[in-house]
């Protein structure tokens, strides 16, 4: 299973800890999570700190060679380190890596305008195959370099949906500050197959910060994942009462309309 952390769940001590805590327990009782982690804001701050100002153009981050070296401090630096650092304090054996270790990931660049800011090109997973096999969790910041060498800021979204793949992983767990997917009453939809997905992406009832995640699960199961976990990790207990109890408290999505898998 691979777990992406991002939003407000990566600024509160409280939701870092109830996270911690339950990826220690699954790796105890003998899972295997893989810990994909964004934080943009973050990022945002010590930018604003050091006196660069923030851009951006359609959500993306534009990134300088200046601000990419920012980029690599927090997410592969003090943040990773301190995801990392937190789910051993709960027993777990977390090793806080890049996607530039071991050639994890290889990044192409998005555009000229965006700079630094890239998408996945090829994933090799044996560093996280090995650091499983060795009884450790893998916390991977979304960090990686092209073929010419520049480093370069992903999406962590997509990062955990081509690593999930990649892994051939049966999860994928999109952790943030949001409950799931909203209905147009603002109701929470506890599970959706892709086509209803796609249905309501095309009515517009999926918009805003929530489409590109949904598009990234899409993606996930397009490549062979089985089912996808949209859910709010401010709540204590998340992934384990997502993952063990029935109707789950985020959205599912799954390739049919069979339930979970």
């Amino acid at each position: 299973m691979v777990v992406k952390l991002g939003g407000a769940a990566l600024d509160s001590d409280e939701a870092l800890n109830f996270l911690a805590r339950d990826l220690a327990v699954l790796h105890l009782v003998g899972m295997r999570p893989v810990v994909v982690h964004g934080g943009g804001k973050s990022v945002g701050a010590l930018s604003q700190r050091l006196g660069l100002e923030p851009r951006f153009r359609d959500g993306l981050r534009i990134t300088d060679s200046e601000t990419m070296e920012v980029v690599e401090m927090v997410l592969a630096g003090s943040l990773n380190k301190r995801i990392a650092g937190c789910i051993n304090q709960f027993g777990g054996s977390a090793v806080g890596i890049s996607g530039v270790d071991g050639s994890l990931l290889r990044a192409r660049r998005l555009s000229e305008e965006l700079g630094q800011v890239g998408e996945v090109a090829s994933v090799r997973t044996g560093l996280i195959e090995d650091l499983c096999r060795d009884g450790h969790i893998p916390v991977i910041a979304p960090v990686a370099r092209t073929d010419d060498g520049a480093a370069c800021n992903i999406n962590a979204d997509e990062v955990a949906a081509s690593l999930a793949a990649a892994l051939g992983a049966g999860k994928l767990f999109l952790v943030s500050n949001v409950d799931g997917v909203l209905d147009a009453e603002g109701a929470l939809v506890s599970q959706l197959d892709a086509e209803g997905t796609r249905t309501l992406i095309e009515e517009g009832a999926i918009a805003g910060g929530m489409l590109p995640k949904v598009r990234c699960a899409l993606k996930a199961l397009d490549a062979g994942v089985e089912a996808v976990h949209i859910l709010n990790g401010l709540h204590e207990h998340a992934v384990l009462l997502e993952l063990l109890t029935h109707r789950g408290i985020g959205t599912l999505i799954t390739r049919s309309g069979r339930g979970q898998p």
